[in-house]
């Protein structure tokens, strides 16, 4: 399936990295959930992926149907029943992941700002932008250096 640039997406990001057996029982349930995806009875041309092992991506491809606030319902009542069965934390937007070195890590507000005032976070570092909406701004917008992203503007006093 090839998906459009302006495919929808919803990021949904843990507070600590998935094991792979939960990141494969993760795959397998949104596999199955995308598969049967619907929206006012249309199937939704739909894929869900899991990244860097924190982050759990939904993308729909409206050109085929329209997603519907039941459906967006549907897929949210999944992710919480993720974050259920594997007690993590997918709905926190508190928690801010950036990268050092290449991997991943996520860290509260608090200790996240904690890391800009020891200079661990420069204005180079690569922070994850959870808020873009499609294809093509996960692409180009999601990974991008701290001073070109919305938290350079919350956390400009430190700076």
């Amino acid at each position: 399936m090839i998906f459009s640039p302006q495919s929808r997406i919803w990021i949904y990001q843990s507070n600590r990295k998935f094991t792979p057996a939960e990141e494969a029982e993760i795959l397998t349930k949104l596999k199955a959930f995308t598969q049967q995806w619907k929206a006012h009875g249309h199937e939704l041309m739909a894929k869900a992926e899991v990244r860097h092992g924190y982050f759990i991506i939904l993308t729909v491809d409206e050109s085929q149907a329209n997603v519907t606030g039941c459906s967006i319902d549907s897929s949210v009542r999944l992710i919480k029943e993720i974050e259920q069965t594997l007690h993590v934390d997918l709905f926190n937007r508190f928690n801010i992941a950036y990268k050092i070195d290449g991997e991943v890590h996520v860290q509260n507000k608090e200790d996240f700002e904690t890391l800009i005032n020891i200079k661990k976070i420069t204005p180079e570092t690569i922070v994850f932008n959870n808020m873009v909406q499609n294809l093509e701004e996960l692409e180009t917008r999601w990974e991008v250096p701290f001073k070109n992203s919305w938290h350079s503007t919350v956390f400009a006093h430190l700076l």
